[in-house]
């Protein structure tokens, strides 16, 4: 696979798709932000984490499968591939239904486990609320999508995408703005968003016959096992973000209060496009490297991987770029006050200098689970959130409060990343190269 034009074809309608759900969050930020204020932005933000575990689901369950097929596929063995695609939306059902009332019960609690109390608590019940509707929406469409790419259909899981996102838009103006239904009405726009994805992607999958939940009863348990193995990895890498929201927020009720939660959501919404941008390039190159891991060509592989890290990197240098400009106006985007745009401003520079290690950690995180390097992918995948942990323990405390929960931010993103590089140059010298040579 040694054609670049192949590379981007796959990897260009990804890297829009990711940049677009990060805009989902963007959207319901502004409008609620500018609509209501900054309580009722950082109500969104401090709930944001159960929404993400909505969509990470999906991711997970939707790659594992995705990949299995991929791998299969390239192996010829064309019913275990079909069976991996059956056994991934028998989960993805299942998981979606569960999930729904699991949120509904938990509702509550779940938000005061994040932090969120008194006013703030009472708005992200009325948000979550909402959200858990449409869970079976999110979990579904999420999970459809890695295998539109998978079966070659990457343009239309983009156009899927793209379709979900100008649907969240125009609702979220007219459920937030001209209705004024607060945060109620954003979440009503991001499920109804997610469900026009959602059709969207089985349209493509029914019309090329590839939607199946035809899956002898004896398979289910190993298919659904192998899913789950895989599909870890990406969900966490979903997830992470969002886990260090938790962590930040945490930390910054104590030493910062609700204006550094609101100086950080407005930063989180932002730099969440670049790392979703990274993720996928990372996600768009996983076809390419699944395909040439089942036919055992291990030269391109490792060509598809150079051409990943690359252009993650060249993504993450832009993005840095852009961010630094346009500091100063971030906050106004979402309507924030003038204290917290000036907060954004000041530190905006800080979670920058992480975003080029995070290209690392990405890109070799997808090549490891395209490849079945499920141990490894999973340290990569949660060790930036104990890494976090660790450092806000030890650093704030003893070196400066608020300013130093920012600096383990980025710490914990630069240790990850050497991780990263380590458990890679092991696993090419083990693996990959002596079948080269």
């Amino acid at each position: 696979m040694r054609d670049v034009k192949t590379f981007f074809k796959y990897v260009i309608p990804s890297v829009l798709s990711f940049a677009l759900s990060g805009i989902y969050t963007i959207v319901d930020g502004f409008f609620v932000g500018n609509s209501i204020g900054d309580l009722a932005l950082s109500a969104v933000n401090i709930a944001y984490p159960i929404v993400a575990v909505i969509q990470a689901l999906g991711t997970g369950i939707g790659m594992g499968g995705a990949i299995y097929y991929s791998i299969n596929k390239a192996e010829k063995k064309e019913a275990e591939a079909k069976a991996y695609t059956a056994g991934a939306l028998w989960l993805l059902i299942i998981s979606s239904i569960i999930l729904t009332f699991s949120i509904f019960l938990l509702n509550s609690p779940l938000l005061r486990l994040l932090g969120a109390s008194g006013q703030l608590l009472s708005l992200g019940e009325e948000y979550i609320a909402v959200i858990a509707v449409g869970a079976t929406l999110q979990v579904i469409g999420t999970g459809l999508v890695p295998f539109i790419r998978n079966h070659g259909g990457s343009f239309y899981a983009m156009v899927s995408m793209i379709a979900g996102f100008v649907t969240n838009m125009i609702l979220d103006y007219v459920f937030v703005w001209e209705l004024e239904q607060g945060v109620s009405g954003a979440a009503w726009a991001t499920i109804i968003g997610q469900g026009v994805t959602m059709l969207i992607a089985l349209v493509y999958l029914l019309r090329k016959k590839q939607f199946t939940l035809r899956i002898p009863f004896s398979k289910m348990g190993a298919v659904s096992a192998s899913v789950i193995k895989i599909g870890i990895a990406p969900f966490g890498l979903a997830m992470s973000p969002n886990i260090s929201l938790i962590i930040i927020n945490r930390f910054s009720v104590s030493y910062g209060g609700e204006p550094a939660i609101a100086t950080y959501a407005c930063i989180a919404y932002v730099i969440c496009i670049i790392y979703l941008i990274l993720q996928g390039v990372g996600d768009g190159s996983q076809p390419l490297i699944s395909r040439c891991y089942g036919e055992k060509n291990w030269a391109d592989l490792k060509y598809v991987r150079k051409l990943a890290y690359g252009f993650a990197f060249l993504m993450s240098v832009v993005g840095c770029i852009i961010m630094y400009v346009t500091r100063g106006s971030l906050g106004i985007l979402f309507g924030a006050s003038s204290e917290v745009n000036m907060e954004i401003a000041k530190i905006m520079p800080i979670f920058l200098v992480s975003v080029p290690f995070v290209a690392i950690l990405r890109i070799t995180t997808a090549s490891f689970y395209a490849t079945e390097k499920s141990a490894f992918s999973y340290i990569l995948t949660f060790i930036e959130p104990l890494f976090m942990l660790g450092l806000m323990l030890v650093l704030p405390p003893l070196l400066g409060g608020q300013i130093m929960i920012w600096w383990s931010t980025v710490w914990a993103r630069i240790l990850s990343a050497v991780l990263a590089l380590i458990l890679k140059k092991r696993v090419d010298r083990q693996e990959i190269l002596p079948l080269i040579n």
